[in-house]
């Protein structure tokens, strides 16, 4: 991919080039050179900018070993959803609750990338170990409750529609899968720990 931008960057320099030189040049290098100088100049800048930003992002290997935390964790979910209710679910892929925890696994991934990477007595860990308990505290218990709050809810929608006969459209059910089990945010935390660091000493 960056071959990719160094030739863009060579080709546009090489397009200004000639538009200052005054060649006879293709319709559509004239047409850039009807572009003034300084605009062309800034148009170079922010496009370098741009891709100074892309090899940036696409260079952090802490934010790939989350993402790739998030995923491992998402297709376990998958395949242990199609075990236990024996047809396979797409929505697993990108939903919320079942096990593993994606969210416990993408979070604890990156907290150890960062320790790994950066050093344990840095503040980015200590931002980021912190910010990891608060997600997992958070799908444990506050999502967990809501998700249990939300099936009682609809049970009583259920129960209002057989009683006056009312069908409620399909939109007013709630989400019950919100949160995790204990059991599936430790599962997803060493998932993530575990990616974290094998990556680590591949990388």
């Amino acid at each position: 991919m960056f071959r990719y931008y160094h030739v863009i960057r060579i080709f546009l320099k090489e397009v200004l080039s000639l538009c200052d030189k005054d060649r006879g040049v293709s319709p559509a290098v004239l047409f850039c050179c009807n572009i003034p100088a300084s605009c062309r100049k800034i148009s170079l800048e922010i496009l370098e900018g741009y891709m100074e930003l892309l090899r940036q992002i696409i260079n952090n290997k802490i934010l790939w070993i989350g993402v790739l935390s998030w995923f491992i964790a998402q297709i376990f979910k998958t395949i242990n959803n199609a075990i236990i209710n024996g047809k396979f679910s797409l929505e697993r892929m990108y939903g919320d609750g079942g096990m593993p925890s994606g969210h416990s696994a993408t979070v604890s991934s990156v907290a150890l990338a960062v320790g790994l990477y950066e050093g344990f007595d840095t503040p980015l860990f200590a931002v980021a170990c912190i910010l990891a308990i608060i997600v997992m505290h958070d799908a444990m218990n506050v999502r967990l409750q809501a998700g249990k709050q939300a099936a009682l809810l609809n049970v009583l929608a259920d129960t209002f529609e057989k009683v006056t006969g009312t069908d409620l459209p399909n939109e007013e059910k709630l989400k019950e899968l919100l949160g995790h089990t204990p059991l599936q945010v430790i599962a997803g935390c060493l998932l993530g720990l575990l990616v974290a660091y094998v990556c680590y000493l591949i990388i």
